[in-house]
């Protein structure tokens, strides 16, 4: 089996197990414990003002998918948002710092440091659509860590 087919098989098992570890999920009734059970530990816990937290799970390099859970103080699912879209890409500025922009989209497929620019992309792989497979690149400042600009793009294959 060639190393295209294998990721294939990689990324298409990883989706279906998602679709249905979300289908196992109710808002406002499944418990953390629940989300942990069906989805492991998150990369990253992000605390919100009002006491709930926010679950990060990446499914980045491989998938085409990040998932912000959201936990509410009375420990139950109050949200589960799939967060690599255009909808969220859109909310991406300039001036933004590092933290903010993997508080909404998670964890990048690929960080690159460019000394001679003195600029860092990181890269999100989606998908826009059957067939359709995009990149989203965030350009930050290398010294201030803000964002310079932001843009998608379809993605050429040179890597996973």
């Amino acid at each position: 089996m060639g190393k295209a087919t294998g990721a294939l098989l990689a990324f298409l098992a990883l989706l279906g197990c998602d679709e249905q570890r979300i289908g196992e999920l109710e808002e406002g009734l499944s418990t953390e414990a629940q989300v942990r059970e069906r989805f492991g530990e998150p990369d990253r816990v992000w605390p919100e003002d009002d006491g709930s937290r926010t679950l990060e799970y990446n499914r980045q390099p491989a998938g085409r998918r990040n998932y912000m859970i959201t936990i509410g103080p009375d420990g139950r699912m109050s949200a589960l948002q799939q967060v690599l879209a255009p909808h969220h890409f859109a909310r991406i500025s300039p001036g933004m710092q590092e933290d903010e922009v993997r508080r909404l989209l998670g964890r990048p497929a690929r960080r690159m440091t460019y000394d001679l620019k003195q600029q860092t992309e990181w890269d999100w792989y989606w998908n826009d659509g059957p067939g359709r497979e995009m990149i989203f690149t965030v350009v930050f400042d290398a010294a201030t860590g803000r964002v310079i600009r932001s843009g998608a793009s379809e993605r050429l294959h040179d890597g996973p």
